[in-house]
């Protein structure tokens, strides 16, 4: 079948260059893994394959792909890239990270259960509460800090453990071993987004982790000029069933969308290290000032599993958020309509910094009683910290709250 096949040309592709990718450091990984200058003009980058369909050699002889849907030479190029920054075997494009996010749940089957966090990223929210819960699938959301709370959920049905970390948008972290030990004791599959850390910063699947889930839109694209998602495993079973739903559905991403996020992961760890620098100036700068109330970065020794975040990630990123005293909504949203280099928009980790109203903006589908519990209050503000002169930022912020 085709998307056993394509797991057949990815091994092979795999052992190829595995000798030479296995000996590679993560900036070397970045512009060289499962990339090679095209054999037919020496291109030293990959070529954008704007095509649906290959012609064949004979009825049952083609080069490794028929039709764009299934495979794509871009996008394979893609694919392997992504599948080496996160230490895994195989990798699938989508059409967004939700595409991606939706993948996963078509794993499953009426009655199964999910346990996931309950500050969840208000889309993952939305696609799990009104899209697959009619199908019969059963969601459970608790605060994964807490192992215990996450162990009682557990039974017979549970099939996926679903984990954000670091959270959206209250930066929460959870603790991916002790995640991987409740699935494995469950035969659970477990699935770690792993958007706001990025590669660069942590590894799930060198934790115990089934797959790993980015919205490539973010941090790996970098520019805010492409929507896609992506899905990386090691497990060849899941891979062939992903690659089962991504033919199947057919939510995959285009050939033009591949080629800039190829280019934009060349740059990834360059970027990444900025963001890093930028957010714990910009987290220090908000904790002491006046009129701030709380400040959520992993980085700060006070923030909760601080320790945990210590363990699992080499950084601490560019993303944090923060709630003002007297958490009144008029005053959040002064300070998103007074500041000059932030822009007030959706999504996050371009070079770009970005400031948002998670409320009203990327959990409004959240109930309110339902996102207050989590911390997500009338004032709390989220910022994309992108990689500008950090002098100018922190200017930035402070004549908007002034």
């Amino acid at each position: 079948m085709l998307y056993c096949t394509k797991v057949v040309l990815v091994r092979n592709l795999a052992k190829f260059v595995q000798m030479k990718e296995d000996k590679m450091k993560f900036a070397t990984k970045v512009i060289h893994a499962g990339v090679h200058p095209d054999p037919t003009t020496g291109a030293i980058m990959t070529p954008i394959y704007q095509t649906s369909t290959y012609v064949l050699d004979a009825i049952g002889e083609d080069k490794g792909y028929k039709y764009s849907r299934t495979q794509n030479p871009t996008r394979h190029a893609l694919e392997k890239n992504l599948a080496s920054l996160e230490n895994g075997k195989f990798g699938a494009c989508f059409g967004s990270g939700l595409a991606a996010i939706d993948c996963v749940i078509k794993m499953l089957n009426p009655g199964d259960e999910v346990i996931s966090t309950n500050d969840l990223y208000g889309g993952s929210y939305r696609l799990f509460t009104t899209i697959f819960a009619k199908y019969g699938i059963k969601f459970h959301f608790v605060e994964m800090g807490d192992v215990a709370a996450v162990e009682q959920l557990v039974n017979t049905n549970t099939k996926l453990i679903w984990v954000e970390t670091p959270t959206n948008p209250t930066l929460n972290i959870i603790d991916i071993s002790a995640m991987a030990r409740i699935a494995k004791t469950a035969n659970a599959m477990l699935c770690v987004d792993n958007t706001f850390a990025t590669p660069y910063l942590q590894n799930p699947l060198d934790l115990g982790v089934d797959i790993v889930m980015h919205s490539a839109t973010k941090y790996l694209g970098g520019h805010s000029d492409v929507v896609m998602g992506a899905l990386i495993t090691s497990n060849e079973k899941i891979a062939e069933e992903i690659y089962r739903i991504q033919n199947s559905s057919g939510a995959i991403t285009a050939p033009m969308d591949s080629f800039l996020v190829l280019r934009g992961i060349k740059t990834l760890h360059l970027r990444v290290q900025r963001h890093c620098e930028n957010g714990e100036k910009i987290a220090h700068f908000l904790a002491a000032h006046p009129k701030v109330d709380k400040v959520y970065w992993p980085g700060l020794t006070s923030h909760p599993n601080h320790d945990v975040a210590k363990k699992q990630m080499r950084g601490f990123g560019g993303m944090l958020s923060f709630t003002l005293k007297g958490n009144k909504l008029e005053d959040a949203h002064k300070i998103v309509a007074n500041v000059k280099i932030f822009a007030l928009a959706e999504s996050l980790g371009g070079v770009e910094s970005l400031i948002g109203h998670p409320a009203t903006m990327t959990h409004g589908p959240i109930p309110k009683e339902e996102r207050e519990k989590t911390g997500i209050v009338d004032s709390l503000i989220r910022l994309s910290v992108g990689v500008e002169d950090i002098d100018d930022l922190i200017e930035d912020l402070e004549q908007a709250l002034n």
